[in-house]
């Protein structure tokens, strides 16, 4: 019977405790060893599967065919996962001496790497062009003087700004030019000797409009065909940047149904065989692999609130909670009876909140564990030692 049918939708606790609990399912499918595991790891620990990475990976690869695959090493370096994705022959999209260092350490080849951050340390731009990394996305003229006075023929990438409405963390405002600008760039770029070679945009990071991809690419196809026209620029690359989602608390749009809309509206406005496509998913790609261990640390009644406090926090591996992204918490009990909690972090900081209204057995004590889901993404790469407490520890198995 499927998880439809068998939830009360009028009942808003059963909603949310029942896809709680197909994901925990989910994760644990054909590991029978893991409900043990997971009773036995101290915590807090992200456990990760790596299979679930594998599979995850070969679906993107799979549905977006086209592509250059580039893993946005942002949303979770540990090196057991970067070495699992080289191992699968990904790319890597990187934004530091340090995630390049982890990424060279797998054997990963220049021609895998790129750098996607806009604004860049002159110290990494430097680094990359010694280890013969050349691509570098931009959208400023500052940065096209930075990359130009290594005197070396860099690849630049623009970056447009496109919408981000219905993403869970929009990235429009920090990043991105408008078409008009975005060719002055590139035109400058050629005049500074570095190499206009593509663009790239970002729909927002956790995606479930599609109608984002459509104006990204509307605008990227006016962007490409006036600097052929106006500019006599030829461009070579279009990398569609990341936004793949992940489910937390309900479904989300799917790989295969992104890449189906994504290729129509690609063979609609470019259609152009020679066109190299790249992408960098983070999230996409690692969200549902990892599930985040944690420990009741507190009980309390604040008024009319039930409150939970557990030894992980906003400072400590739940840094999104603060930006709007709401995890689906579970304990395997049964059919407990359920009531709504808010859930407070480790540290002594009031901001450490990490969600209201979640729903979890009443009967919780000082000492239970909760399995907090889909949290292998942009987790421990947040955490700090902030109030003396160390991040989570991570297991791959």
């Amino acid at each position: 019977m499927s998880y439809s049918n068998t939830v009360n939708f009028s009942n808003p606790k059963e909603v949310q405790w029942k896809f709680a609990e197909k994901l925990y399912k989910e994760f644990i499918k054909d590991r029978p060893d893991l409900p043990q595991l997971l009773e036995n790891v101290d915590t807090p620990t992200l456990v990760i599967r790596k299979d679930k990475l594998q599979d995850r990976y070969r679906e993107v690869i799979k549905n977006f065919d086209q592509f250059k695959v580039y893993y946005a090493v942002k949303a979770n370096d540990h090196i057991e996962m970067i070495k699992t994705f080289a191992q699968e022959g990904a790319g890597f999209e990187i934004a530091s001496p340090q995630e390049l260092e982890k990424v060279l350490s797998v054997g990963t080849p220049p021609e895998k790497i790129i750098s996607s951050n806009p604004v860049k340390p002159l110290d990494f731009i430097d680094i990359c062009l010694k280890n013969d990394i050349d691509r570098f996305a931009v959208d400023s003229f500052a940065e096209v003087d930075k990359i130009a006075r290594f005197k070396k023929r860099a690849r630049i990438y623009v970056r447009l700004a496109v919408p981000n409405v219905g993403s869970d963390w929009p990235l429009s405002r920090k990043f991105g030019v408008d078409v008009e600008t975005a060719l002055e760039i590139l035109d400058y770029a050629k005049e500074k000797g570095l190499i206009p070679y593509g663009l790239t945009f970002h729909v927002g990071s956790q995606c479930n409009n599609l109608q984002n991809w459509f104006v990204a690419i509307k605008r990227a196809k006016e962007l490409w065909d006036r600097a052929a026209t106006q500019k006599g620029i030829r461009l070579q690359m279009l990398n569609i940047g990341g936004g793949i989602p992940a489910r937390y608390t309900r479904e989300s749009l799917s790989v295969e149904e992104i890449a189906c809309y994504i290729k129509g509206l690609l063979n609609k406005y470019f259609n152009v065989r020679t066109l190299e496509l790249q992408m960098e998913p983070g999230r996409g790609l690692v969200a549902e692999a990892g599930l985040l261990v944690v420990s009741v640390i507190g009980k309390a009644k604040r008024g009319k609130e039930n409150w939970l406090y557990i030894d992980s926090g906003v400072f400590h591996g739940l840094a999104e909670a603060l930006g709007g992204i709401r995890y689906s918490f579970y304990t395997p009990v049964g059919n407990p009876k359920l009531t709504f909690y808010t859930i407070g972090g480790i540290s002594c900081d009031s901001m450490d909140v990490v969600a209201q209204n979640v729903a979890l057995p009443e009967n919780l004590s000082v000492g239970d564990r909760i399995f907090i889901l889909t949290a292998g993404a942009y987790t421990t790469v947040y955490a700090s030692h902030f109030n003396g407490f160390p991040p989570p520890k991570v297991l791959l198995v």
